[in-house]
């Protein structure tokens, strides 16, 4: 007997998604370019893809449409350390793309925070298995920048050159959306929803010496902090609550 339409097109994008056609991003194409590849209707192509999800081979999201079924990658929290690190003790290949190196002045909100105008901005694309994972601007006093070249910074961290002690970090993370170049950069369609971290790193002194923004699509990440009822522990943190009709 001839296997029904949706079907048919759920076995081909059954057998694609087996292939790997889609790893680089998860993302499948939209319903409305499934309908028109496969010159069927999008009751057709839903019903196909709810064929696969009941399977666990793809998921939906809102904001990004139909994935590739799949574990974010998970961030700890608790303590300060590189994602690549963390990438690396996960088993997973990680790359860094420099995508600006600049000596200039800060704007007035990074001059506020870093106590200084004259500042070296870096902007990366970070990789996770040759999947575009973050992109990240960090900006950091002209005074500490000496020893850092666009070269080495593609090797390894901020942290791990700048050659002061680090006392500890500030870190608050919201939602947004990208789009335009950001969202080309990322791979993701414009309009998708991301994770902004932004983080400020202080030395010893408390003063601060590193101020960062990181933008992740929100499917590809998640982040971990394991809570303790006991005074004693030496993590802190908290839960502001913001005003969506803030500017």
């Amino acid at each position: 007997m001839r296997a029904i339409r949706y079907q048919e097109i759920a076995e081909d994008l059954r057998r694609r998604v087996g292939a790997g056609e889609f790893d680089a991003s998860r993302l499948l194409p939209s319903e409305s370019e499934l309908s028109e590849s496969y010159s069927a209707s999008r009751v057709t192509i839903r019903r196909s893809l709810e064929v696969l999800r009941s399977e666990g081979l793809v998921e939906s999201r809102q904001g990004y449409g139909w994935l590739v079924a799949g574990e974010p990658l998970s961030q700890n929290l608790s303590r300060l350390e590189t994602i690549e690190a963390q990438l690396v003790g996960a088993g997973i290949v990680s790359e860094r793309r420099i995508l600006q190196f600049e000596y200039g002045t800060a704007s007035a909100a990074v001059a506020d925070v870093l106590g200084c105008r004259s500042v070296l901005t870096v902007r990366r694309l970070n990789l996770a298995d040759n999947v575009p994972f973050g992109l990240v601007t960090v900006w950091c006093p002209e005074r500490l920048a000496a020893p850092l070249s666009k070269s080495s910074l593609e090797e390894s961290s901020f942290l791990e050159q700048l050659g002061v002690e680090v006392l500890g970090a500030t870190q608050t993370i919201s939602a947004g959306l990208v789009a335009g170049e950001d969202a080309r950069l990322l791979e993701v369609p414009d309009g998708s929803p991301v994770l902004i971290a932004e983080r400020v790193t202080r030395g010893t002194g408390r003063e601060p010496i590193l101020m960062s923004e990181h933008i992740i699509p929100a499917h590809r990440s998640r982040f971990e902090v394991e809570l303790s009822v006991d005074d004693t522990s030496s993590f802190s943190g908290g839960l502001q609550l913001v005003d969506d009709q803030e500017s």
